[in-house]
C-alpha cells in the first residue's frame, strides 16, 4: 500500500547569489514542491536553470535561502551546524556525476566511509556494505581501488555509498552524464529497483531519457517551477527495515587514526620525508640534553667517588654563587662563624645520626709549606675526618694523631718525586690575624690525582683535629669547631640528613656546594645548548603544516564528498589532526631511534679516548623528545585541520 505522507515538502524558496559587492542574482523564484516515498522525480532543465541549486538546499550542502524546506515537518534552515550534519548522514544520499569516489580506499571503505563517520563497529558496517555491494552488482570488486573500475562501476559504487546509512531521500545529480548508453541503461534499471524500497529519488538532469523512467517530472527554467506533471504511477513498495542501531553517534577517535593512517599511506614516501626531517630536531635536543646529563654526572661523580657516603659534612650557611672563587667560598678566619654546643645539640637530634665529629677549616688565607728551599701555597687547611678513605690517598696513610696530609698538587710542586715526601718533616706557616703559626710536621700521606684539574691544581692540607688543638694552644689560641662531621646510621639516610640540615638553616660542604654550582652552570649550557638545536624543530613545524596544508588542497573534493555524506567540522579536523598526530609520532620515533644511535657512537669514542660515557641516555630524555615531537606536530597541524573543517562542501566539490 502506498503511503501518502509527504517527505520532503519546499515551500516558496528563494536563493541569490551576490555579484561584485552590491549585486545579486537569483538563482531560485518562488520554488514550491512536496514529495512522497516511492516517488522518482526527474528535475529537468538547462545549465544554469537552478537545478544544481535546489539539490544543494535538499541536500543541506546550502542553507543560505528564503523560504522553507521541511523533511518530515521540520524545517532544514532551523537545523544547528550538527542537526545538519546529521541530516546529510542520515536522511540524504548523494550520487554525483563524476562518482567522486576516494581514490586511495577500497571500493568496501569507499562504500563503509559513512557509516565509519556514525562510529558504526567494522563487523557491521562491512556486513551491510557487502550485502549492498552484491546488490549492484560488486561483490566481486569489493578489494579494488576506483581506478581499476569502468565507469558504470564506479557509479554502482556510488549509488552502493548514497544507501550505506538507509537514507530517505536519494540525490541524483545526472547519474547517467559520464556514462554511455547501455551503462546508462543499466544504471536506471538499480535506481527504479531502489525506488521499491521507499525511498524518494530525485534526479537532477537536462536528459529526457533520464526522464523517461521517472514517475514525476518537474521541469525548471531561470529559477522557475515551470512544470510539474506526473507521468507514471509510483511504485508500489516495500519498507526496507535496516534498522541501524548506530544512527546519531559520530566519528570515534580510533575511526580517525584509521582513516589517517590510510591517507598517509597514500603519500608514504613523502611522508617518511617528512618524518624524518622533524627527527633530526628531536634526535639534537635529546643528545644536548644528554651530553648535559652525562658530563655533569662525571663531574659529581669524580668528586664524591671517594668521600665516605656515611659522613655528612655541616658548616654554618654560606652564601655562594658561581661568582665566588675559590678564596671567596668561605670566610676569612676573622669572620668564621663556630658551631657552640647548642648548635651540636640540634645536629644530633636529627633522625637516623649515630655520632659526630669536629672539624676546622682555614680556607683562602694564604698559608704556605716549605721543603727545603722549595714551597708550595695552602689555599686550604682542614682537618681529618671520617669522611677522607683510604681511596683518596696515593701514598702513606691519613693522619689520625699527628702528620700532615697533602695535596699531589702540593707534593708535585715541591719535589719531582712525590712518595719520596713520605716521612720528610715541612715547614708550615699560617698567618692567624696578627699571630703567624710557624711549626714543622711530618708528611705522613699523599692525596692521589683526580681526573678533574680544578681539584688538581688546588694546593690544600689536612692535620688531625687534636694535633691542630695543640698547635694552637702553643699560640694561645682557642680551637673551636668550625665543621661538623654527622655519621649516619645508614647510607639510606644521608639524604635524608642533609636535607634536615638545610631545614635548620647550615650548610653542606664546600664540595657540596662547589657541584651545585658546577651543575646549575651545566644545566645552564645544556638547555641553551638544546635550545639551539630546538630551532629546528621550528623549521621541522614549518615542514609539517606545509605538508598538511597542500594535503588539504590535494584532498579538497575528498573533503567536499565527506561533508555531503554527514562528516562534521570537528570529524574532518580531528581525522587532519591525527595526520599531525602520526606524523609526530613517527618523527619522534625516528627521532630517539637516531639519538640512541648517535649517542651510542660518541660514547663508543669517548670510552675509547678518556675511559668515559660522555653521553648518559636515558628514558626520561626519549620520553621528552617524544612528547616535544607530537605537541611541535599537533600545533603546525591546527592551521591545515582548521582550513579543511571551515571547506564549503559545494565549492569543494567543484574543485579540479
Amino acid at each position: 500500500m502506498i503511503n501518502k505522507k509527504e517527505v520532503l515538502a519546499i515551500k516558496q524558496i528563494n536563493k541569490y547569489y551576490k555579484i561584485g559587492k552590491d549585486g545579486k542574482f537569483q538563482a531560485l523564484d518562488g520554488v514550491n514542491l512536496a514529495f512522497e516515498k516511492g516517488e522518482i522525480v526527474a528535475v529537468l532543465g538547462e545549465s544554469g536553470s537552478g537545478k544544481s541549486t535546489l539539490m544543494n538546499l535538499i541536500g543541506g550542502l546550502d542553507s543560505d535561502f528564503e523560504g522553507s524546506i521541511e523533511i518530515e515537518g521540520k524545517e532544514i534552515r532551523d537545523y544547528t551546524e550538527k542537526e545538519l550534519d546529521r541530516y546529510r548522514k542520515e536522511k540524504v544520499g548523494f550520487i554525483f556525476q563524476n562518482f567522486n569516489l576516494i581514490q586511495h580506499l577500497s571500493i568496501l571503505d569507499n562504500v563503509t566511509i559513512a557509516m565509519t563517520l556514525s562510529n558504526v563497529s567494522k563487523k557491521k558496517r562491512t556486513k551491510r556494505a557487502k550485502k549492498i555491494l552484491e546488490q549492484v552488482g560488486l561483490k566481486a570488486h569489493i578489494s579494488k581501488k576506483p581506478n581499476q573500475l569502468s565507469g558504470g562501476q564506479k557509479q554502482r559504487v556510488a549509488i552502493a555509498r548514497a544507501l550505506i546509512n538507509d537514507p530517505e531521500v536519494i540525490l541524483a545529480d545526472e547519474p547517467t552524464g559520464s556514462l554511455d548508453s547501455k551503462t546508462a541503461a543499466q544504471i536506471l534499471k538499480l535506481i527504479n529497483d531502489i525506488s521499491k524500497t521507499g525511498k524518494l529519488i530525485i534526479m537532477v538532469t537536462h536528459s529526457e531519457k533520464v526522464a523517461a523512467v521517472a514517475t514525476r517530472v518537474v521541469r525548471i527554467s531561470d529559477g522557475k517551477i515551470i512544470s510539474d506533471e506526473k507521468t507514471k504511477e509510483k511504485i508500489v513498495y516495500t519498507e526496507d527495515n535496516v534498522n541501524l542501531q548506530n544512527k546519531n553517534k559520530n566519528l570515534g577517535y580510533f575511526s580517525a587514526i584509521r582513516l589517517a593512517f590510510q591517507n598517509m599511506y597514500q603519500k608514504l614516501g613523502r611522508n617518511i620525508l617528512v618524518a624524518i626531517g622533524s627527527s633530526i630536531g628531536i634526535a639534537s635536543v635529546i643528545i644536548m640534553l644528554s651530553i648535559g646529563q652525562g658530563v655533569e654526572n662525571y663531574i659529581v661523580g669524580q668528586m664524591t667517588a671517594n668521600v665516605n657516603p656515611l659522613v655528612v659534612e655541616v658548616n654554618m650557611a654560606t652564601e655562594i654563587s658561581p661568582e665566588n672563587g675559590p678564596g671567596d667560598i668561605q670566610k676569612s678566619f676573622q669572620e668564621i662563624e663556630y658551631f657552640e654546643q647548642e648548635d651540636i645539640d640540634k645536629l644530633l637530634n636529627i633522625d637516623n645520626v649515630v655520632e659526630y665529629e669536629k672539624g676546622f677549616s682555614i680556607n683562602g688565607v694564604p698559608s704556605n709549606l716549605k721543603f727545603g728551599e722549595e714551597s708550595s701555597g695552602i689555599q686550604m687547611l682542614n682537618t681529618t675526618s671520617s669522611a677522607l678513605t683510604s681511596n683518596d690517598l696515593g701514598y702513606g696513610e691519613i693522619p689520625t694523631e699527628s702528620g700532615i696530609l697533602i695535596s699531589s698538587y702540593v707534593a708535585n710542586e715541591i719535589t719531582e718525586d712525590p712518595e719520596s715526601l713520605i716521612g720528610e718533616m715541612v715547614e708550615i706557616v699560617i698567618p692567624f690575624g696578627e699571630i703567624v703559626i710557624n711549626e714543622t710536621i711530618e708528611i705522613i700521606g699523599i692525596l692521589a690525582e683526580t681526573d678533574l684539574q680544578m681539584l688538581d691544581g688546588l694546593g690544600y692540607a689536612f692535620i688531625s683535629y687534636p694535633e691542630l688543638g695543640t698547635i694552637f694552644e702553643k699560640y694561645d689560641l682557642e680551637l673551636k669547631p668550625t665543621t661538623i662531621y654527622l655519621i649516619s646510621e645508614d647510607e639510606a639516610y644521608t639524604d635524608l640528613i642533609k636535607e634536615e640540615i638545610t631545614e635548620l638553616g647550615y650548610s653542606g660542604s664546600m664540595e657540596e656546594m662547589m657541584i651545585n654550582i658546577f651543575t646549575d652552570m651545566l644545566d645552564v649550557m645544556t638547555y641553551i645548548l638544546a635550545a639551539i638545536a630546538g630551532i629546528s624543530l621550528f623549521v621541522s613545524a614549518i615542514m609539517i603544516l606545509v605538508v598538511l596544508y597542500i594535503s588539504v588542497v590535494e584532498r579538497t573534493k575528498e573533503i567536499g564528498v565527506l561533508k555531503a555524506i554527514g562528516a562534521r567540522r570537528k570529524d574532518i579536523k580531528r581525522i587532519f589532526s591525527t595526520e599531525a598526530l602520526l606524523l609526530g609520532l613517527t618523527g619522534g620515533v625516528f627521532g630517539i631511534l637516531g639519538a640512541n644511535g648517535i649517542s651510542a657512537l660518541i660514547n663508543l669514542v669517548t670510552n675509547s679516548y678518556f675511559g668515559v660515557p660522555l653521553v648518559a641516555y636515558s628514558i626520561k630524555y626519549m620520553a621528552f623528545g617524544m612528547v616535544i615531537s607530537i605537541v611541535v606536530s599537533l600545533v603546525a597541524g591546527l592551521y591545515p585541520a582548521s582550513r579543511a573543517a571551515k571547506l564549503d562542501p559545494i565549492e569543494s566539490l567543484r574543485y579540479e
